[in-house]
């Protein structure tokens, strides 16, 4: 398909062709929105009553200075501005206590999580990451010809950093998401502090503090400051509500930077993206009543699923792992069926399906969706073609079969 036709169709319509799965791996970079999309019923993304908690998106989008400074800038949108790029740059470094030299903006945290991957696995250099996590790193790894090495979570669900110490003594790159996708739960400061200090000689860490701003978790930007071999990975796209208009951090020394920008390139930023961060960065009330909305939604949720006796991974993140006692993927039929998406298995667990926690309205519309098709009120259908063909497509995703995968341990 040649990038004229590629930009006549969404990037939706586009994801649910038959060949989704290769065409996906045909660009390389894989993202949240693609993995989530990919693994979608395809009726709902026609569906208007259906309600979407299956892509970690943040239902209450930019705050009201962002929309504001965004609704300004709009006249300035024929030119690249890009002093407004530094403006973003010197006031994270300010909030942060960090040199300017060690930031740089990306349109969101996909291109330097990419670029970083590239920079420091090969066929030689090996890429470490948890099981279950977050699989864009891998497609990325696989373009770099580097083996992948997925290390179950510990018994609390963290990374279990010193076996994948162990499991890797030809490691690259080792990958931290904390809070963790898909699972929601952390690893403390100490244990990614060990990491570091006894990880393979020349190897990196790359810590994605996505969801950060949704739990009580210790930066590692310490770490940072302090001159290791640290990467950290920042984005607006999650507690700031800012997904559809991409922006995002790398932080590191400037000579890691330098190698992961030989990777990625440098463009300009979106202006509407750029202003509407520093309206956020300055917005002291944002994250903490983000917070609080968001852990309050997830804190109902989970008294419900208690009061149901079900099973589910306690989260501190806007996302959580949710035990179907069954094949997840049956009960995503299901709940598409009752016009709600919910997000995609992971291979090692395949009765849990990743639930993101959206408003109050949506979530209490999860509930009863969930609870007709447990009770049996709705029946689950045997897996039909467009079933079967899902799965081959995250099967693929996964590096299990189908185009040329990782070599995954």
């Amino acid at each position: 398909m040649s990038p004229a036709n590629i930009s006549a169709l969404s990037r939706r319509s586009f994801l649910h062709l038959s060949a989704t799965a290769s065409a996906a791996a045909a660009f390389h970079v894989m993202s949240e929105p693609a993995l989530a999309a990919a693994n979608r019923p395809g009726p709902l993304t026609s569906d208007k009553e259906a309600i979407f908690i299956d892509a970690n998106e943040n239902p209450l989008g930019p705050s009201q200075p962002a929309r504001d400074a965004m609704a300004a800038i709009i006249p300035q949108g024929g030119r690249y501005s890009d002093g407004l790029t530094d403006d973003l740059i010197n006031t994270f470094a300010r909030i942060e206590g960090l040199p300017t030299e060690y930031i740089h903006a990306f349109p969101g945290s996909t291109p330097p999580l990419h670029g970083t991957v590239l920079a420091f696995t090969s066929p030689q250099k090996s890429y470490v990451t948890a099981d279950p996590g977050y699989e864009a790193g891998m497609f990325a790894a696989e373009e770099a010809g580097a083996r992948v090495i997925k290390v179950p979570l510990t018994k609390t669900y963290a990374h279990d950093v010193k076996a994948m110490i162990a499991a890797a003594p030809d490691a690259g790159l080792f990958y931290v998401c904390s809070p963790n996708n898909p699972t929601g739960t952390l690893t403390p400061h100490s244990e990614i502090e060990y990491l570091v200090e006894n990880k393979p000689k020349g190897s990196v860490v790359l810590v994605d503090e996505a969801y950060i701003h949704f739990s009580d978790a210790t930066s590692v930007l310490d770490l940072v400051k302090a001159g290791k071999d640290v990467i950290v990975l920042r984005t607006f796209s999650k507690t700031y509500g800012m997904a559809g208009l991409r922006c995002g951090f790398a932080i590191a020394r400037p000579d890691l930077m330098e190698r992961v920008m030989r990777q990625t390139g440098w463009n300009f930023m979106p202006v509407t993206a750029v202003v509407a961060a520093v309206a956020s960065l300055k917005d002291s009330q944002l994250v903490p009543e983000r917070k609080r909305i968001n852990a309050s939604v997830r804190q109902e949720t989970f008294d419900w699923l208690d009061r149901n006796h079900y099973s589910y991974i306690r989260s501190e993140s806007n996302c959580f792992m949710l035990d179907t006692k069954r094949p997840g993927k049956e009960l995503i039929e299901a709940m598409a069926q009752q016009h709600v998406s919910v997000g995609r298995i992971w291979p090692v667990w395949p009765t849990y399906v990743r639930i993101t926690v959206g408003t109050r309205p949506e979530m209490e519309r999860f509930q009863a969706a969930f609870q007709k098709v447990m009770t049996g009120a709705v029946a689950m259908s045997l897996r039909g073609a467009g079933a079967l063909a899902r799965e081959r497509r995250t099967q693929r995703l996964a590096g299990v079969s189908g185009h040329k995968s990782p070599q995954f341990t």
